[in-house]
């Protein structure tokens, strides 16, 4: 078969594939659950701070862009998701206990929100003056 060919059969192929993963259903459930309750926070900065960088995963506020339709994209979005609320949701607040400090480590420390998150929220990318602001928030919204 020549070149030109195999290119255009393992196009057709690939198009084929990302036709039937579309099939799948995970990753299409965009209902978020009520809120059923928030931290007292300290200061409305706080929250807004919080709701930029952290809501989309850690709350059942998620907003579900366009790109979160389509597989595979849906099913890593969909992935963070539930993982996110699983160890931390900011609106079923009093249902287990949350720890202020490791919050804080891991937003100073920069491994929240993770770099996937940040590149493509750029409201989500927290100066060193405002993670400092949050962690010192949610400290004292926390307690």
């Amino acid at each position: 078969m020549p070149k030109k060919a195999l290119i255009g059969l393992a196009l057709l192929m690939a198009i084929a594939l990302f036709g039937l993963i579309q099939l799948v259903p995970y990753g299409r459930n965009h209902d978020n659950p009520p809120v059923q309750g928030e931290p007292s926070w300290d200061s409305p900065t706080t929250r807004a701070l919080a709701a930029d960088a952290c809501f989309d995963c850690h709350s059942n506020e998620t907003n579900w862009p366009w790109y979160t339709n389509i597989a595979p994209i849906s099913w890593l979005v969909q992935h963070d998701v539930d993982e996110g609320r699983a160890r931390l949701n900011f609106s079923e607040w009093g249902s287990r206990r949350q720890r202020a400090r490791e919050i804080g480590e891991v937003v100073r420390e920069g491994e929240m929100p993770p770099l996937q998150y940040r590149v493509i929220h750029a409201n989500s990318r927290l100066s060193g003056q405002e993670k400092d602001a949050l962690v010192s928030g949610l400290a004292a919204s926390l307690r």
